[in-house]
C-alpha cells in the first residue's frame, strides 16, 4: 500500500513539474514588447508617440500572446536607463527603438540584444548595425526624388527654385542628394540657394525672408518638411509675394494632407514619410516573433506622392501630426 501511495504520489508530483515546465513554457511564448521612444517635443515625435499607443491597442486586442510597453524619453540618458528597466523589470524579450541620438545609443542597445532580446531599431540608424537584428526606415531618397520630378514637371523643365535642408546629418544628405541629382537633368531649373532650417518653423520664416530680399523672382520653394512649409508660407505672405507658384514641404502631415485635400493655392501637393512607420516597425516584429519569425535585416517604408486625387488616404485626423 505504500508502494502504491509512494507511486501515486509520485505520480502526482510528476504532473505538477510537468504542469509548471509547461505553464512556463507558455509564459516564454508570449511576447514582451518593448517600445523605446523619444518624448512628444514637436508635432513629428507628438505623432510618433500617438502612433506607437495606437500599435498597442490594436496589437495587444489582436493578439492575446501579446503585450507591449510604450516607454518615451526626453533624453538619450533616460532612454538608455529605460531600456535597462525593460530588460530587467518588464522582462523584455523583444525591442522596437526609435533613438534619440543614433552614437550615444548605440552600446546601451547593443547590451540588451546580448541578452537575448530582439532588436528593431527605427529611423535614426545605429553606429554599429551589429547592436541590431532589423532596421525600419522611411525612404529618404524617395523623400528628396519624388518632390524634385513633381517640381520639374510643374514648372515645365524651367525656373529658379529655393531650397531649405534640415539639419546636418546622413539623413538630411540622402534627402539632398537625391533632390539635386534630379534637377542635374533639367538645366533651365535654376537652384538659387539652399540652407538649413533646421526642421523648424521659426527658423524656416527667417531663412524665407532673407531669400524673399536676396531674390525678386522665385518659381517654388522646396521646404523639405511640413513644419518648415509653415515658416515658408508665413515669410511669403507676409512680403505679399505673387510670384511663387509651389511650396512642397515633405513628411505628410495633416495639416499640409488638408492643404492638398482643399485645393490650397501653393500647397498642391507633398510627400509622405508619417511617424505611423513606428507603428508599422511595432506591428513588423510583433508578428514575426509571435511566429518565431525575423525580419529582414532593412525594411524601407515607401515614400508616395500625395495629390488632391490620394491625399484622403494619408489624412489621419486624430494624429497629432
Amino acid at each position: 500500500m505504500k508502494h502504491v501511495i509512494r507511486a501515486v504520489g509520485a505520480g502526482m508530483l510528476a504532473l505538477t513539474m510537468l504542469g509548471i515546465t509547461a505553464g512556463a513554457a507558455r509564459a516564454d511564448d508570449k511576447v514582451i514588447l518593448g517600445v523605446s521612444i523619444p518624448t512628444a517635443d514637436h508635432g513629428f515625435t507628438g505623432g510618433i508617440v500617438w502612433w506607437a499607443n495606437k500599435a498597442k491597442t490594436d496589437l495587444e486586442k489582436e493578439h492575446p500572446d501579446l503585450k507591449i510597453i510604450v516607454k518615451t524619453a526626453a533624453s538619450a540618458p533616460e532612454q538608455a536607463n529605460q531600456l535597462q528597466d525593460l530588460v530587467t523589470v518588464n522582462k523584455i524579450n523583444a525591442l522596437v527603438i526609435f533613438p534619440q541620438e543614433s552614437a550615444s545609443l548605440t552600446q546601451p542597445v547593443a547590451q540588451v540584444k546580448k541578452k537575448g532580446v530582439y532588436v528593431t531599431v527605427v529611423d535614426r540608424g545605429l553606429t554599429d548595425t551589429s547592436a541590431q537584428d532589423a532596421y525600419v526606415a522611411g525612404d529618404n531618397t524617395a523623400f528628396g526624388k519624388i518632390p524634385a520630378e513633381y517640381l520639374a514637371k510643374a514648372l515645365d523643365g524651367k525656373g529658379d527654385i529655393v531650397a531649405l535642408r534640415g539639419i546636418p546629418t546622413t539623413l538630411d544628405n540622402e534627402r539632398w542628394t537625391a533632390f539635386t541629382s534630379v534637377m542635374k537633368q533639367y538645366p533651365n531649373i535654376k537652384i538659387l540657394d539652399a540652407k538649413y532650417a533646421n526642421w523648424n518653423r521659426d527658423d524656416a520664416f527667417k531663412v524665407m525672408q532673407d531669400y524673399l530680399t536676396r531674390f525678386k523672382h522665385i518659381d517654388a520653394v522646396w521646404a523639405s518638411d511640413d513644419d518648415m512649409a509653415v515658416g515658408v508660407m508665413k515669410a511669403i505672405d507676409q512680403a505679399k509675394r505673387t510670384d511663387i507658384k509651389i511650396v512642397f514641404g515633405g513628411a505628410g502631415s495633416k495639416g499640409m494632407v488638408k492643404n492638398v485635400m482643399d485645393g490650397a493655392p501653393l500647397i498642391k501637393a507633398d510627400v509622405s514619410y508619417s511617424p505611423k512607420f513606428i507603428y508599422d516597425a511595432i506591428k513588423l516584429t510583433a508578428e514575426a516573433r509571435l511566429k518565431g519569425d525575423k525580419l529582414p535585416a532593412t525594411t524601407i517604408i515607401p515614400s508616395v506622392l500625395i495629390t488632391k486625387e490620394n491625399a484622403q488616404q494619408f489624412y489621419f485626423p486624430d494624429s497629432p501630426f
